[in-house]
């Protein structure tokens, strides 16, 4: 099972949502997991913002879920150099035994072209970082997954779902 995760951030509070599927090019979820978080630490001026990571472990332990892989909205690394993004921090969360794919809509300096994957005929491209898998592997299978748009339908359905208040 592989995970596509969206965290939505609500002043202190926040919801988290995961969807499970098999195939890359999956229509639809096997299966959907959403938690709940009521309190949200901010972090200190000058930090990294890692709220959601905390908000992802939760869903991860509270729903007893063991991906073979993580899809997440945002950035593994946020440049070239590989300094470390969200995405990378839940992969060492993970103990690095969990690839994880992050999926951008804009790009950040310091990632270059080899980081953009267009999909069907759309003018911008994503920008895919990965930990745990080659980048070249990370942009095939973002590439092939479902869609007629630039982001892929799975992606639209977890943010959608984060974003829910049900």
């Amino acid at each position: 099972m592989k995970l596509a995760i969206a965290v939505h951030l609500a002043g202190s509070q926040a919801q988290v949502a995961a969807i499970a599927f098999d195939a890359w090019d999956s229509p639809e979820a096997t299966n959907t997991y959403l938690s709940p978080i009521a309190q949200v630490e901010k972090p200190s001026r000058g930090e990294l913002d890692l709220r959601e990571l905390t908000c992802v472990m939760q869903l991860l332990r509270e729903h007893r879920l063991q991906p073979e892989l993580i899809l997440i909205d945002g950035f593994v690394h946020l440049d070239a150099d590989e300094t470390p993004g969200l995405g990378q921090h839940l992969f060492r969360a993970l103990g690095g035994a969990t690839p994880v794919i992050g999926v951008a809509k804009t790009g950040r300096p310091g990632l270059s072209a080899q980081f953009e994957v267009m999909r069907e005929d759309e003018a911008k491209p994503l920008i895919v970082t990965c930990a745990g898998l080659d980048i070249g592997a990370a942009k095939a299978r973002v590439r092939a997954m479902h869609g007629r748009k630039r982001v892929p339908t799975l992606m639209k359905l977890v943010a959608r779902l984060a974003k829910s208040a049900d």
